[in-house]
């Protein structure tokens, strides 16, 4: 992918001119979205180059849409590629979630994601028929890694798409970048989702994040806003990536129910998962949006270093708020 991108680096001066502090920013495209990086240090920085070097990486690694990355030669079949530590690591990652929430987060949808016009397969028409013949594709028992890092997949048509994750672990290796150059604040934004450490100190508060409304009839509206520190922050809805039958007028959401294969356009409308990891946060954001919403509560009640955010309709067709204690905590009224 060819990226476009400018660095800002902008000089605030505080506390009378005793203390300088410099607000650095990267901002471009990467991923198939854009990407915003703001780290505060005591002099003017500039690590775009370094930060071209981890999306390419992460890239060459997992990306779907690069057809000499690791990912995209295993899904043509090739079983001699030993994956590198960030594909193990998404590995490890999806097999967690995979398991808490009972098989509904599976990066095995791929053949599937293709199929309903949501990946860089070609799209089908698909019938329940159909789609009961995919399903045979999908299913994270039918994959595993082996000790030297190659993956062994029961069927040569299984294809992985870790587009649920890969975004979230990449913006985690770019705070990792910064934690490597000493930076102790920081603001990583890739498409949405966000890590932060430290505070905003030009304005001596939390780092402040925006979580948007999917019902906004038009343009970008927040539903609310969270105010976050030390913490990673994902969502996931199915108000931006969608589309509609031209002749019949059915909406097809971008969320797989990867037991039934169809797309599913239910009572949840959009989740957001803060966690310590964004790959974590992100991962459960699109689990959540798979699962029922009483399941997504029973979870959450076991896992105590998530917390969440779901908006959803009732049965009556009202719009409800799910949160957490903990995400209550972060809200900034």
């Amino acid at each position: 992918m060819k990226n476009r991108f400018f660095a800002i680096a902008c000089l605030i001066l505080v506390g009378c001119g005793k203390h300088t502090l410099v607000k650095n920013q990267s901002v471009g495209n990467a991923l198939g979205t854009t990407y915003s990086i703001i780290y505060i240090a005591d002099k003017e920085l500039n690590y775009q180059a370094e930060i071209d070097s981890v999306f390419q990486v992460v890239n060459q690694s997992m990306s779907t849409y690069i057809p000499t990355s690791d990912i995209s030669k295993i899904n043509l079949g090739d079983s001699t590629i030993a994956v590198d530590d960030m594909f193990r690591e998404v590995f490890k990652i999806s097999t967690e979630v995979h398991k808490a929430s009972e098989g509904y987060f599976d990066p095995t949808i791929g053949v599937l994601a293709n199929a309903w016009g949501f990946g860089p397969g070609e799209k089908m028409e698909l019938d329940s028929l159909r789609v009961d013949s995919l399903l045979q594709y999908v299913g994270w028992d039918k994959v595993r890694m082996n000790e030297d890092g190659t993956i062994k997949k029961t069927d040569s048509s299984i294809r992985f798409d870790f587009n649920a994750v890969a975004k979230g672990y990449a913006i985690d290796r770019l705070g990792a970048l910064l934690n490597a150059k000493g930076i102790e604040n920081y603001l990583v934004e890739v498409g949405g989702e966000v890590l932060t450490k430290g505070k905003n100190l030009i304005s001596n508060k939390r780092w402040t994040v925006g979580i948007d409304d999917p019902q906004a009839e038009s343009g970008r509206q927040l539903k609310r806003i969270v105010s976050l520190e030390n913490l990673a922050m994902a969502s996931s809805g199915n108000y931006r990536k969608f589309w509609v039958d031209p002749e019949t007028g059915e909406k097809y959401v971008h969320t797989i129910d990867p037991k039934t294969g169809f797309t599913k356009n239910s009572r949840v409308l959009a989740t957001s998962v803060v966690a310590k990891t964004c790959a974590e946060a992100d991962a459960y954001a699109t689990a959540f949006m798979a699962m029922d919403l009483e399941d997504s509560k029973t979870l959450l009640e076991t896992r105590s270093l998530l917390d969440a955010y779901i908006i959803f309709l009732d049965e009556d067709g009202q719009t409800r708020e799910y949160m957490t204690s903990g995400f209550k905590m972060l809200i900034k009224e």
